[in-house]
């Protein structure tokens, strides 16, 4: 029973990075390549954030909201936006379009986060004898960061490849990106400072992990358009 908990929730958790590659045209164009060195970017910015977050941030003896710590963290996270930058303008790709570009990079970026993230709880808590409900939340919460993800690096691949683009969307564009970037610091809050519980975060995710990919999306047509 442990162990088919555990492959619920990992299926759960890194089986939409799988679907979405071999459901969308990522799989025919073998963009796996791109993914994976995303992926390798990601874990490269990571190192970086750690390192950061070492030395900027002090060690809170409780679990309170510290505005001032938070404000750092944001700033920190920004590192993300930062590699996303490079691993769609500086990583050499394939021949492929824009729109398969940021796919296979935001697919990447989403599940070695996950892995980085979520593997580890999921093998050492999943196979417990006593079933919690903690680690399909968390599957959930990686549904939501995917989704995040892909609408970041399709904001991004409109900031720094699209040349020619509505200047009337340009501040709606940086917006979107800006909030995306900074919802780690967002929940944290809903958990610290609100107090709300899992179930309600995790709610809150999804829901603006579609709001903000049907945005992206629309964005990201309307920039397609001839101007």
């Amino acid at each position: 029973m442990t162990v088919f908990h555990f492959f619920n929730c990992a299926l759960l958790t890194f089986g939409p990075h799988a679907v979405y590659y071999s459901a969308t045209p990522l799989s025919e164009y073998d963009t796996i390549g791109t993914s994976v060195k995303a992926a390798l970017v990601y874990l490269g910015t990571a190192l970086v954030k750690l390192v950061c977050l070492a030395t900027f941030l002090k060690v809170s003896e409780n679990d309170t909201f510290d505005p001032y710590q938070e404000l750092l963290k944001v700033l920190i996270g920004f590192i993300d936006v930062a590699g996303l930058y490079f691993a769609l303008t500086q990583l050499t790709h394939r021949n492929i379009s824009q729109n398969h570009k940021f796919q296979a990079v935001g697919l990447g970026w989403a599940f070695a986060d996950s892995v980085l993230h979520r593997l580890a709880p999921l093998w050492v808590g999943a196979r417990g004898l006593e079933f919690t409900w903690e680690y399909i939340f968390q599957g959930l919460e990686a549904n939501a960061n995917l989704v995040m993800n892909l609408s970041l690096a399709a904001l991004g691949s409109l900031m720094w490849l699209r040349k020619n683009k509505p200047r009337t969307l340009v501040p709606i564009i940086y917006a979107c990106a800006v909030i995306l970037a900074t919802m780690p610091s967002i929940t944290c809050y809903l958990r610290r400072a609100l107090e709300w519980h899992t179930p309600k975060v995790v709610g809150f995710e999804l829901v603006s992990s579609l709001v903000m990919a049907l945005i992206s999306w629309q964005l990201f047509s309307a920039c397609q358009k001839p101007i």
